[in-house]
């Protein structure tokens, strides 16, 4: 099922502050959650990968169910502001469909609810780990083969996330404060428009410098204040490349040159 937007609503990589890797910025704790112009025809493809594929998108280790509890109740508590009505035994979502919370079932809930899929990470050790997640879009990557994992080895096929990066990225995860959450946006090129892509760790992908679809990725990190769960949220938008605006057209071919020019891709995907 192919669902486009008109318009990309995000782009910060049109900023070069922003194209560093790994490019996180500040951002406003009221503004951690989006809802878009394509609500209601994700949410619909969301609900159908639920119902069919419920084991490729949605897993939750034991150690991670009061962080997920954690998040649905921070979820619900702030979706009034993104024109949801929210009741203890219904949601009625912007879309005008009624959804039912299921304390039981948090990450089937938030999956109901947000077009973002959730991913939960918690501390073990000296490295976050990948301990739960609804991931209905995931780009070119599967739930199995990175639940339960740490992050660097999640990266490992990441040429791009080596020791040094790696340790940048744990020593943000471990300071990042529940008042701040911080957030970035990638860029991706696709020639096939599914918003499902799974793949295996280092099977070919859909990707294509070429490609005709612009994928893009507004990722953002939360931490949960009881708990202290890292949650990692992913809100995927896509265009046609033809209806990328002209600052994100020059944006685009910067960066298409920058990798030409040093053979390394920016925004490598951070799971």
């Amino acid at each position: 099922m192919m669902i486009l937007h008109d318009t990309l609503p995000f782009a910060p990589w049109t900023q070069p502050h922003a194209r560093r890797l790994p490019g996180v910025m500040p951002l406003a704790r009221a503004d951690w959650l989006m809802v878009d112009t394509a609500y209601g025809a994700q949410m619909a493809e969301r609900a159908r990968l639920l119902a069919t594929r419920k084991r490729d998108v949605l897993a939750l280790l034991p150690q991670a169910h009061d962080a997920a509890s954690e998040l649905l109740d921070n979820v619900l508590r702030d979706m009034p502001a993104h024109g949801f009505t929210v009741t203890p035994e219904a949601i009625l979502r912007p879309d005008e469909v009624t959804v039912h919370p299921d304390p039981a079932r948090p990450l089937w809930t938030l999956g109901h609810l947000l077009q973002a899929d959730f991913c939960i990470l918690q501390k073990q050790g000296d490295e976050h780990m990948l301990t739960g997640a609804v991931l209905c879009f995931p780009s070119s990557w599967t739930l199995a083969e990175k639940l339960g994992r740490p992050l660097m080895r999640i990266h490992a096929p990441v040429a791009q996330y080596d020791q040094d990066m790696g340790q940048r990225v744990q020593r943000m995860f471990d300071l990042i404060r529940p008042d701040q959450p911080l957030w970035r946006a990638n860029i991706l090129r696709y020639t096939n428009p599914a918003l499902y892509q799974p793949r295996a760790e280092y099977a070919p992908k859909d990707k294509d410098g070429g490609g005709d679809y612009i994928r893009s990725e507004r990722q953002v990190l939360l931490k949960l204040p009881q708990t202290g769960a890292v949650v990692f949220s992913i809100h995927t938008a896509q265009v046609r490349r033809c209806d990328l605006t002209c600052d994100q057209r020059a944006a685009l071919a910067a960066l298409d040159a920058s990798v030409e020019a040093t053979g390394r891709p920016l925004h490598p995907p951070p799971l």
